[in-house]
């Protein structure tokens, strides 16, 4: 059985040209979203169409391949789960994409180990500025949430006698209990390493 799948971007849109080729196609049943964008993650519709579809007997039909989704990725990651599940596509309009021929499945990986390269390539730009940077001195992560202006004035308060609570002296500095847990745990594991080495 051929399954159609046809999607408008805004609730305004008519899906009727994406519903009318796929009527042609001899898809039997058809199902649609309305107002929802190709970079969405939910389209509800495309979720019963891929649920609908049966192992070894169906074939999910879109007019373009634009109707699945936005990136290279999301296409690969959509057509991939329907090969694992033995379940053909096909595009209408990029004719090419036909996983239920041979030619078509082999288009289908060429695609699929170039959006691979791409994003390994993005990856390895990504690190190398990532280590530029903190050649730099640009650090990471997130920043300390106490200065070390505060952490004087909280060391010399929790020397007075009675010390406040660390919710007092949370209060006083204006930042969080865990900021000063963690501040303290920070120079503990500090004090060890110099007493170690």
């Amino acid at each position: 059985m051929l399954i159609g799948y046809a999607r408008v971007s805004t609730a305004d849109q008519q899906p009727q040209l994406q519903l009318d080729a796929l009527a042609a196609a001899g898809c039997e049943r058809i199902f649609t979203d309305h107002g929802i964008s190709g970079a969405a993650v939910a389209k509800p519709e495309l979720d019963k169409a891929i649920s609908f579809v049966r192992p070894g007997e169906d074939v999910l039909i879109v007019w373009k391949l634009d109707r699945l989704g936005r990136s290279i990725r999301d296409l690969i990651d959509v057509v991939a789960d329907l090969q694992k599940r033995g379940i053909g596509f096909r595009s209408l309009k990029e004719s090419m994409i036909d996983t239920t021929s041979a030619s078509g499945t082999l288009i289908f990986h060429v695609f699929s180990a170039i959006a691979e390269y791409e994003r390994g390539t993005n990856h390895e730009r990504t690190m190398a500025g990532i280590a530029a940077a903190q050649r730099a001195g640009t650090r990471f992560g997130r920043p300390a949430s106490i200065s070390p202006a505060q952490w004087e004035q909280a060391t010399r308060l929790m020397k007075s006698d009675p010390p406040p609570t660390v919710t007092e002296l949370a209060t006083l500095l204006g930042v969080s209990r865990q900021a000063i847990y963690r501040r303290q745990d920070a120079d503990r594991a500090a004090l060890v390493l110099a007493e170690a080495g």
